[in-house]
């Protein structure tokens, strides 16, 4: 194995940006449990929504750079870049060299703590560090994604940016204020080496803004430093890639909405899958999809506190729809996401932006088997579950032995006509099979377990006998069909018969075989009803990863996850797919099943190589 060098920093000439837009790879995230700012390698922050991250936007020159706002902080000359997260944190350090000398920004969203203080804050702490240096800042706000209209004036001598209920207030400590208009707010920074200076946003919604002291905003500083490093020294793990593993936790952290326990798939809605294509699509939600695995990662990682948040929102969320359940659903647990369009030029003009996302209403038989493997989870790692929850996982149990014969949309949520996904009927297998073995555990009500093991027999014969090429010696996408398709190997991951099969070696072979390209995996082949392509699935890969370790071919997903672990980008962060011949990232950002299928993959790499 490898050693992980996700936490080293990468010094380079910037490359500019491509009419106007930074590379995807080229953003690091900070965030402080509600909101996540997203800052490029040339120091511009270009992505920020506020209150929540699912907010409408203030920052979002990633979506439309000519109108969406930024707040630009870079040297006023050329420059090399450097940075790192400090370690085991999400505070970001960016250190420019320029011929004259060198500085460093320090950028968080400051965490939370006693006494009175902003309801968001996002403080950026430049040091001098050798020779004298001069940047120049901009901000330039853009509330509701740049549609809403924005006033600047000055409180108490202090510039502040209003529009409705929401207000940002730029404070400056030693940075210059040179230019005030009706669109930014602009000034300079000269430093020597041993000089800092210091610009603070405080940010408000349906609140007063709150004015600090330079001490404090400091102070906040050092303390969200502490405090992230100390959550990051919790987590069991001490296996391979640990680097890897904890900046996966801590990116997972920035996606958890703190006031809810909800886990967002990305930070960002609208990066594309294809440059310039239509697979635009707001991420901002928390899917039902990722439940097993992202109570995994929390248990698996010792964040038992997280584990319980995220469980007991998901209880709540669901029961809002019960029995069914939705695709997504909002952090704050409702269950609409109306899909509309917005009139933004799109990241390097790829169109539409959406905004909601009309998967929502899809039927996905999936998630069953993934919201039952998550209670099963729960419970057997110790954690109780009370009577009401346990009668509405059973009326689950009995809604899927209803429904897993119909079409749907699959787990890659196609636009097209449904289908017999055979990940489909696995993972119906797999609610009734868990659903079973709660009922043995007395977890659950019993009354229905004959019928859900007859139920799950059924399935196993129907995906046995008419989803599987004995040509191919591998599962299909489909009954008739000869694609293969990488969601088929979940089938590995949550034990849908014998890992170690011919069955299942043929299909991981064919996987590899049909869709892989080196390390990296594509979904499927098949028409999705959408046009254009998508890059290779940073997920597919760990999951073959994963798939790999249990069925016995440890050697080569410890291979394998040498590979990945070296294609994130220069802190360590993944988005949801990448160009396999330039290594470019493409969509949303920084997306949290990616990271999920890491720190999954991990484990089960460690476990094997234990046993």
């Amino acid at each position: 194995m490898t050693k992980s060098t996700t936490a080293d920093s990468t010094k380079q000439a910037w490359g500019g940006r491509a009419a106007g837009y930074a590379a995807i790879r080229d953003y690091a995230a900070i965030g402080d449990g509600r909101a996540v700012a997203l800052v490029a390698r040339d120091g511009a922050i270009d992505w920020l929504c506020t209150p929540d991250l699912d907010s409408p936007s203030v920052f979002g020159a990633l979506l439309d750079a000519d109108r969406g706002g930024s707040f630009e902080l870079r040297p006023s000359v050329p420059y090399r870049v450097e940075r790192h997260y400090r370690p085991g944190t999400n505070v970001l350090e960016t250190t420019f060299h320029t011929q004259d000398g060198v500085v460093r920004v320090v950028d968080a969203m400051t965490l939370a703590g006693p006494g009175l203080g902003p309801f968001r804050e996002l403080a950026r702490r430049v040091e001098g560090l050798t020779g004298e240096v001069r940047l120049r800042w901009r901000i330039e706000p853009r509330f509701g994604y740049a549609q809403a209209e924005t006033r600047i004036e000055r409180r108490l001598g202090v510039p502040v940016a209003t529009s409705g209920a929401s207000a940002l207030a730029v404070q400056c400590w030693n940075a210059d204020e040179s230019a005030t208009d009706q669109d930014a707010i602009g000034g300079s920074v000269e430093l020597r080496a041993g000089e800092s200076a210091l610009i603070a946003l405080s940010i408000a919604h349906q609140e007063p803004l709150v004015f600090s002291s330079r001490e404090q905003v400091e102070a906040r500083i050092d303390a969200t430093a502490r405090g992230w490093a100390g959550w990051s020294a919790g987590r069991d793990y001490d296996g391979p890639w640990r680097d890897a593993v904890i900046r996966s936790a801590l990116a997972l952290k920035l996606l958890v909405h703190a006031p809810s326990g909800a886990v967002a798939a990305a930070a960002t809605t609208s990066l594309p899958e294809e440059v310039g294509g239509e697979r635009n699509w707001d991420y901002r939600f928390c899917w039902v999809r990722d439940s097993a695995f992202t109570l995994r990662a929390f248990l698996g990682l010792g964040c038992a506190a997280d584990a319980r948040a995220y469980f007991w929102w998901l209880m709540q969320a669901s029961q809002l729809t019960h029995p069914r359940l939705r695709v997504l659903y909002r952090l704050d647990g409702g269950a609409q996401a109306p899909e509309r369009t917005l009139p933004l030029h799109g990241y390097r003009a790829s169109r539409p932006v959406r905004i909601g996302n009309g998967a929502a209403g899809q039927l996905q038989l999936d998630t069953y088997g993934e919201l039952l493997q998550t209670a099963w989870l729960y419970a057997v790692s110790g954690h109780g579950i009370d009577a009401d929850i346990a009668g509405r996982l059973a009326e689950m149990a009995d809604l899927v032995c209803r429904i897993w014969r119909q079409p749907d949309a699959g787990i890659w949520e196609v636009r097209s006509e449904p289908r017999h996904f055979t990940q489909s009927r696995m993972m119906c297998w797999v609610a009734l099979d868990r659903a079973c073995d709660l009922a043995r555990r007395g977890v659950i009500p019993d009354r229905h377990a004959g019928r859900w093991l007859g139920e799950a027999r059924s399935i196993q014969e129907f995906v046995e006998t008419r989803c599987f090429s004995q040509e191919k010696g591998s599962y299909v996408r489909h009954p008739g069909s000869d694609e293969p398709d990488a969601s088929l190997l979940l089938g590995v991951l949550l034990a849908y018969g014998d890992p170690g099969s011919d069955r299942w070696a043929g299909t991981i072979d064919a996987i590899r075989r049909e869709l892989g390209n080196g390390p990296f995996l594509h979904r499927y082949t098949g028409e999705d009803g959408l046009t254009g392509s998508e890059g290779a699935f940073l997920t597919c890969s760990f999951w073959l990863a994963e798939a790999l370790a249990r069925s016995g071919r440890v050697d080569e997903a410890i291979q394998l996850m040498d590979q990945l672990v070296g294609l994130a980008n220069d802190v360590g962060l993944y988005a949801e797919e990448i160009e396999p011949a330039s290594g470019a990232f493409l969509g949303n950002f920084p997306q949290g099943l990616s990271h999920l299928a890491l720190i999954s993959a991990a484990l089960a790499v460690t476990e094997a190589m234990a046993e």
